[in-house]
Parts: structure tokens; C-alpha cells; sequence
């Protein structure tokens, strides 16, 4: 499982602390939520933290843009050192201009679902896409309760994606712990998010450890 903790539930004020942290443990990849209070009611942070943080690990950074028409910022993301640049479908007006610009920045392009988005929208373009976020709580705060039809739209995606013969990843976010994991493993996810799963956790790496075997 590879495995993506969210730094939305890191100490700000020890980050870089928290970052070595992450470098240390199975992390595969580190997922930088990015909100603009617009299309999401929270505001988190930007690229100049997203850069600070590639100064302080070598994996690949998985940037999840949360926010108004995010194809105006592909060189931004790509500037900041991001390895995947991941927008929401519903904020892209021409989704397969924003993911071509992506792949042409030199990232992978990801597209994430929110909860109320069926899977049946990228059907058209799930061969473009090297990974697809599936939202399993409403996008905007961290530590909000797992949405259980998550699941059953896991093997939608996962059933598209052979059908299709994409080669994209499913990665799921939002409630995923030692509980939601194994249940979203089973139904097909490739990847998880977590944030408080991990940073809350008395012993962090060892809950990394954890999803990163399942």
C-alpha cells in the first residue's frame, strides 16, 4: 500500500520536525493539501510551505489542490517541487486541458472525486490519468468521520480502471485509519491519505507502518 500522510494534521509549528519524521518511516509519498476558502470553506497553506517541505525530504510530494480553476498553477506546483498534481474534477471547467498541462510539466496527473461525484464522470478520461482520488468525507477539514459508501465506489473505480485498461492508481482520502484501511485495501485502493491516523498517534511510524502493509 503506498502510503500518503496528510501534513494538514502536522504540528505547523514543528514541521520540519514532523517532516523528518515522515522521511524516517514507510511514507511513499507526503500529501500537501492545498484550500483556498473558495471552493473549499478552509484555507490551509501555499506553495512557499510546499516548497519548504521538498527542502526537507526526498519523496515524492503529492499535491492535492483544493481550490478554483487549479490549472493556473500548474508551473507553481511543478516549481514547488511536487512529484503529482492533483485537481478536483468538479473545479475544472476543461479537465483534459488542465491534465495534459500537467503530464507536459513534467508531474503525474491526478483527478480527485469528491463524495457526491460519481465515478461514471471519468470515463472518458481515466486513460489519461495516473491516479484517481476518491474523497471519502466532504473536503475542507481534517478528522471527519469515514463515509461508508466510499467503499462500493472503490470497486466502481476499480472496475472501470480494468475495464478500461487504465493504468491509474486509486487513492482514497479523508477517515482512513488502521480500521478504514484494511476495509478500502480490500475493495481496491492503491494508496491512502491519512493525517490524524498518524499525527495524532502515540507512535506515529508504527501506524505507518501498519497501512503500508496492508
Amino acid at each position: 500500500m503506498i502510503v500518503s500522510p496528510s501534513i494538514l494534521s502536522a504540528d505547523f509549528a514543528n514541521l520540519g520536525r514532523d517532516i523528518r519524521m515522515l522521511q524516517e518511516s514507510e511514507a511513499a509519498w507526503i500529501h500537501c493539501d492545498v484550500m483556498d476558502g473558495v471552493f473549499v470553506p478552509n484555507i490551509s497553506f501555499g506553495f512557499p510551505v510546499i516548497k519548504a517541505v521538498s527542502a526537507y525530504t526526498d519523496k515524492p510530494l503529492d499535491v492535492h489542490l483544493m481550490i478554483v480553476d487549479p490549472g493556473r498553477y500548474v508551473s507553481a506546483v511543478r516549481d514547488a517541487g511536487a512529484a503529482i498534481m492533483n485537481v478536483h474534477q468538479e473545479a475544472c471547467t476543461h479537465l483534459h486541458r488542465t491534465v495534459q498541462a500537467i503530464k507536459d510539466a513534467g508531474m503525474k496527473a491526478a483527478v480527485t472525486l469528491n463524495p457526491a461525484t460519481p465515478v461514471s464522470t471519468l470515463e472518458d478520461i481515466i486513460g489519461e490519468l495516473d491516479m484517481v482520488l476518491l474523497m471519502s468525507v466532504n473536503p475542507g477539514f481534517g478528522g471527519q468521520k469515514f463515509i461508508e459508501h466510499t467503499l462500493e465506489k472503490t470497486r466502481r473505480l476499480r472496475r472501470l480502471i480494468d475495464d478500461s485498461g487504465s493504468k491509474a492508481l486509486i487513492q482514497v482520502d479523508g477517515g482512513v485509519n488502521l480500521t478504514t484501511g484494511p476495509l478500502l485495501a480490500q475493495a481496491g485502493a492503491d494508496s491512502l491519505v491519512a493525517g490524524n491516523a498518524v499525527f495524532a498517534a502515540p507512535g506515529p511510524k508504527a501506524v505507518i507502518a501498519a497501512l503500508a502493509a496492508l
